[in-house]
């Protein structure tokens, strides 16, 4: 073993044989030409031959010259300890055949292509005759070398280049596949495709091809062992593509290391990354990949906030949220970096080094960069008195800037202390006249400090934070008093303040400010009356409404939602061909309905939201594209059917519950990878199910609740870490067998309780403090007794659970009725308590 673990190590590379073929097509005579074959086999060349690899290179062969050239490497080369042959080209798969395309291939018919071309099988033979280790590397897949040439025609004409390209026969462009199959494991040979098995890769359009371009890169990586090797060149090719593209490898080797062994720590960040991106599911791919499309940005920092973050154990609904805010993020950061400029080159060159690492992902680099930039204009404002201000001001903005890239990273730690940088130096600043930009900047930092500090879950800090805005902000219009957009900036600034004292539970302080909010608003509308300021006029009545509905006040509430009503009407009537202003109509009504829900006036609450399903549904007839509105509409479907049945008619409920069962479906059978639109998919199921349980319907019950059950469990197989998904999969355990039950079948339904409470004990036993998790074992004991599984042991262990956290403050609200629920239960079997 450590004989022949030995030779696959740099230090032994001198005393070990290594030799290498390559060949290369681009000038083809009948199929398209491509650019970068040639170029990218010299690249190849080169890396290899530092590597210690005797390089023998053919370009542009025959197939006679290409079969002459692997008879001549089999006969040189024998005994060789490592042998590798590398093609760049066009290659095809026929009949699960691969094939790789020398310069005269024929495709005027299927026969001529199969006698005209080099199945991979005779490369693989070569390989193994020559070496005890082999590789196969294969840039040989690219561009579709049957497809449309330059006049549009599959033959005839000229193709890319000017070359004339021969009539190809049907049958060759229906069997012979552009791309490679899946060659099944070789001993000792190790396969390296540009591209997945079918799928085709680009030729590259700066002088090499990606796969090229990134294996030429990283061959020569100190430490890794060259399976590692290649992940890093399949990370950055399916990066660089945008994951259009990811090379594939299939390996039949032991360990073989290119250089002496060390840590992958000591890898550059960017490296690292790209080996972590190996990791990630195919699941959260399509998540990374659907953000950063609809950003428009790369996907390497969605990776890098993925990773850094530990996103890929959070619930799928949070994980979305948070990509998306790194996303919005990123994009902000960068557009921030282009456009604020900097009177020193030096600053403006590492801005813009720590631009180009940001879109790779490398976010320490960045930061690492905007620090130098940040020690330039600190050390330049510590030299150059005179020019104190702007240097102060120069060092904010690049704190700022690092701040932006920080939280695109979705590392709140580090963004909060740039900011808090930047603060900092506004503050040396505070005395002086300067820009009512950089007064802009100041208070836009300390929103963004509690806003991370409200995401964090530190409401004091937040509230300190948007104290400094409120007073940022109040000198900011004392500057320019006459800048109405100044006074609305300081309403956004108390308002807030007024969301901090929610979250903290004083909601007469909260009302105050928002209602303080309202009255500026009310003044600055006095002095320019537009819509933009009556849509924010309209907000401040929703929040104090939000407030009141908080606070058990209903009447107070609607009273407020109602005036917010008012002003979105008049909106409405003014811009009627605006989305938004009926967007916020449909809003306005939603509100007005859960202040009435509150005030149990459900039947008027049931015609609100009517309303507002109405004006969500013909918005979404004009953007049937648009899915949150198709989410809109799910919502208020399932608030009515809620309300159907709280007044009890539950025959009204099923059909708002089926129609949006119905839309979630379309929204599932869209993006069938999307797991938040199949976990909606599962609720909807559910509440149509109870329905029909209510109804009696036991059996169309059962079917809907397995179905959402089916759901439930694709989900937890997903990703089996996912706690809010496992506790799903618990839920519909004790739903099918309350079903069953009631059709009298103890059995199965005992069965199902005891797989819903296995599954709730597991979670509880992995965090036994969380009181969620103790309510939800409770409640399969419970239901364990009632089924007559050891009443007198469950019914026992369930209230002594409940009535624990009782005593602990902890119970929720919402279960202190179980306590009753499970006493009376006790009381009617006779069981002790």
């Amino acid at each position: 073993m450590a004989i022949t673990l030995a030779i696959f190590f740099v230090s032994a590379a001198h005393a070990e044989r290594r030799v290498a073929l390559i060949i290369a097509a681009d000038e083809y005579r009948n199929v398209r030409p491509l650019k970068n074959a040639v170029n990218d086999s010299r690249t190849i060349e080169s890396a290899l031959q530092k590597l210690g690899f005797e390089v023998t290179t053919e370009a542009n062969r025959d197939l006679k010259r290409m079969r002459r050239a692997l008879e001549d490497f089999r006969d040189d080369a024998a005994g060789a300890d490592v042998a590798l042959i590398y093609f760049s080209g066009h290659g095809v798969e026929i009949a699960g055949d691969n094939r790789l395309l020398p310069v005269d291939a024929d495709p005027t018919s299927l026969d001529r292509l199969k006698a005209t071309s080099l199945p991979l099988e005779e490369v693989r033979e070569t390989v193994t005759a020559v070496g005890r280790i082999g590789l196969v590397v294969l840039d040989a897949c690219r561009n579709d070398p049957f497809g449309q040439s330059g006049d549009g025609n599959s033959g005839g004409g000229q193709a890319a280049g000017g070359r004339g390209v021969v009539a190809i026969a049907p049958e060759v462009k229906a069997e012979a596949k552009p791309g490679l199959g899946r060659m099944g494991r070789a001993e000792n040979v190790l396969f390296a495709f540009s591209a997945a098995p079918g799928q085709t890769a680009s030729d590259g359009t700066s002088g090499n091809s990606d796969f090229s371009a990134a294996l030429a890169k990283f061959l020569p990586t100190d430490g890794l062992e060259i399976r590692s090797v290649l992940t890093l060149v399949q990370q950055q090719v399916y990066d660089l593509s945008r994951g259009k593209q990811l090379p594939y490898v299939e390996s039949g080797l032991p360990q073989l290391f290119f250089a002496a062994q060390t840590s992958k720590d000591a890898l550059p960040e960017r490296d690292r990354l790209l080996l972590a991106m190996a990791d990630v599911t195919p699941d959260l791919r399509s998540e990374v990949e659907t953000v950063a499309a609809n950003a428009d940005m790369p996907l390497a920092p969605l990776y890098a906030a993925l990773i850094t973050s530990d996103g890929k154990t959070m619930a799928p609904r949070q994980r979305q949220q948070k990509l998306q805010e790194a996303a919005d993020a990123f994009i902000k950061v960068r557009a921030d970096m282009r456009n604020v400029a900097s009177s020193d080159p030096q600053v403006t060159a590492l801005r813009q080094q720590a631009e180009a690492q940001l879109a790779l992902g490398s976010f320490d680099a960045a930061r690492a960069l905007l620090g130098k930039a940040a020690d330039i204009d600190g050390k330049s404002r510590d030299d150059l008195k005179n020019r104190f201000i702007e240097r102060t001001l120069s060092e904010a903005t690049t704190h700022y800037l690092a701040g932006g890239a920080s939280q695109a990273q979705l590392r709140y730690d580090l963004a909060i202390e740039d900011y808090r940088k930047a603060v900092a130096l506004y503050a040396d600043v505070d005395g002086f006249d300067i820009s009512d930009d950089a007064r802009y900047q100041q208070t836009l930092s300390w929103e963004l400090i509690g806003t991370l500090e409200m995401t964090i879950g530190n409401l004091q800090e937040a509230a300190k934070a948007y104290d400094s805005m409120v007073q940022s902000a109040k000198k900011r219009a004392a500057a320019q008093p006459a800048d109405i957009d100044h006074q609305r900036g300081l309403v956004v600034a108390q308002n807030k303040v007024a969301d901090v004292k929610m979250a903290m539970g004083d909601i007469a302080g909260a009302i105050a400010l928002y209602q303080q909010a309202l009255a500026t608003m009310k003044g600055i509308l006095e002095k320019e009356p537009n819509l933009a300021y009556l849509r924010d006029y309209a907000v401040c009545f929703n929040r104090i409404g939000d407030a009141l509905r908080v606070s058990g006040d209903g009447p107070a509430a609607l009273v407020n939602y109602r005036a917010g009503l008012k002003a979105v009407e008049f909106l409405v009537e003014k811009a009627p061909d605006d989305d938004g202003f009926r967007r916020d109509l449909s809003v306005s009504h939603s509100k007005i309905g859960m202040a009435l829900r509150l005030m149990n006036d459900l039947e008027n609450a049931i015609a609100e939201y009517e309303v507002a399903l109405q004006i969500t549904e013909a918005l979404a007839r004009k953007s049937p594209d648009d899915m949150e509105l198709q989410r809109d509409i799910g919502v208020s479907l399932n608030a009515i059917g809620d309300l159907q049945r709280l007044t009890g008619h539950n025959d009204k409920a099923f059909e708002p519950y089926q129609r949006g069962v119905e839309i979630v479906r379309k929204l599932v059978a869209r993006d069938p990878a999307n797991t938040l639109w199949r976990r909606d998919l599962e609720i909807a199921l559910g509440k149509v199910a109870d329905v029909r349980n209510e109804a009696g319907d036991f059996d169309g019950a059962l079917a809907d609740h397995r179905s959402a059950q089916a759901i439930a469990e694709y989900l937890a197989e997903l990703d089996p870490g996912n706690a809010e998904w496992q506790r799903d999969l618990a839920v519909g355990h004790n739903r099918i067998g309350d079903v069953l039950m009631a059709k009298g079948d103890r059995s199965g339904a005992v069965a199902e309780y005891q797989a819903g409470f296995a599954l709730a004990n597991a979670q509880l036993q992995s965090d036994p403090g969380n009181a969620q998790r103790i309510v939800d074992a409770a409640f399969c004991r419970y239901k364990l007794a009632v089924a007559g599984v050891d009443p007198a042991t469950n019914f026992k262990a369930a209230l002594a659970m409940l009535t624990g956290l009782k005593s602990q403050g902890r119970l929720p609200g919402a279960n202190e009725g179980w306590i009753g629920m499970v006493e009376k239960a006790i009381a009617e079997a006779g069981a002790p308590k």
